[in-house]
């Protein structure tokens, strides 16, 4: 099959070198424009853009996705297929009807639990112990249409949404190798999307603050499926504190308010949440290094009764 590559960030590399070692014609890679990215705000090629490059395939950046003159260039190429993994972009109708087998997405996510822009970093926040990949095939609405083939894979207690993202990339890939060889002999499923619809919203500054009121375990759901990106914050001494690894106790211990610093050491920064305890193991203040605790603390001392958050009042 001649196929149009759809993609933009490292989540579609995996996917589009399976591909080409599968030997699919790939007449093009559609992704996003290059973006400042970094310190200096140097404009970027996006993952995938790169990946194409180094397999000499032809990239097209359109800035607009509905540009007659950038769908009659797909209608061109004459494309049997376009997969669309991590694209970006809600395709119009004219795009989506264009190909013989129409387009088929890659979806990280059991559909149709978590629809949307961030599936893996929703997953990992709610808690959840299982997630895997999807494909379908595409239709006007959010990650709607009709299913192809699914695999699970489990979300392991220490996993964060780097973990859970390498993990899904790489399967993905192997099974939209699977989804394009039954396309190809006519034996690919259609399966309706029926039961429970979620939604996985794109991620807001207020998805990176820490609620100290909230429970243990949700404060630690919050800051391993924010990591390694965009990473979840708190205040100290009016400065901004990431968080990047900690864990839950369930204990409480202590009768202080939520935010409350109970003990620093070597294992860990201690700190009161609304229902038990969040040992914070990895940390960077303000224009400083990411570091472990303990080095940290050689650095920057954390006395018990220090506060984190703005005010743990308002963080209830």
């Amino acid at each position: 099959m001649r196929v149009i590559f759809m993609g933009t960030p490292d989540f579609a590399v995996p996917a589009l070198k399976a591909l080409a070692e599968a030997q699919y014609e790939v007449a093009a890679v559609v992704t996003q424009p290059d973006r400042p990215r970094g310190r200096g705000k140097k404009e970027m090629p996006p993952p995938v853009k790169e990946t194409a490059g180094a397999l000499h395939i032809p990239v097209l950046q359109p800035l607009r996705i509905k540009d007659p003159d950038f769908i009659r260039l797909l209608n061109d190429l004459a494309p049997d297929v376009i997969v669309v993994v991590a694209f970006g972009r809600i395709l119009p109708r004219d795009i989506l009807e264009l190909p013989k087998y129409g387009c088929i997405n890659l979806h990280a996510s059991l559909l149709p639990k978590y629809r949307g822009a961030a599936p893996i970093h929703r997953a990992v926040i709610n808690g959840e112990k299982v997630t895997g990949v999807t494909t379908m095939y595409m239709d006007e609405g959010l990650d709607t249409g009709d299913m192809i083939l699914q695999e699970t894979v489990p979300i392991y207690e220490k996993d964060n949404a780097g973990d859970v993202h390498d993990r899904l990339s790489f399967l993905g890939a192997g099974l939209l190798i699977k989804t394009l060889s039954l396309i190809s002999s006519g034996q690919a499923p259609r399966t309706p999307q029926t039961g429970e619809s979620s939604y996985a919203t794109m991620l807001t500054a207020e998805d990176e603050q820490i609620l100290w009121g909230r429970p243990a375990r949700d404060i630690y759901n919050r800051i391993r499926g924010m990591t390694p990106w965009p990473g979840v914050r708190t205040a100290m001494h009016g400065k901004v504190l990431k968080i990047w690894r900690a864990a839950a106790l369930e204990e409480d211990g202590t009768a202080v308010l939520p935010g409350w610093v109970i003990s620093a050491g070597s294992d860990g920064i201690l700190v009161k949440a609304g229902t038990g305890q969040v040992m914070i193991m990895e940390l960077q203040l303000q224009g400083a290094k990411r570091l472990r605790a303990a080095e940290f603390l050689r650095g920057t001392p954390v006395p018990a009764g220090t506060v984190l958050g703005t005010s743990p009042e308002a963080d209830l």
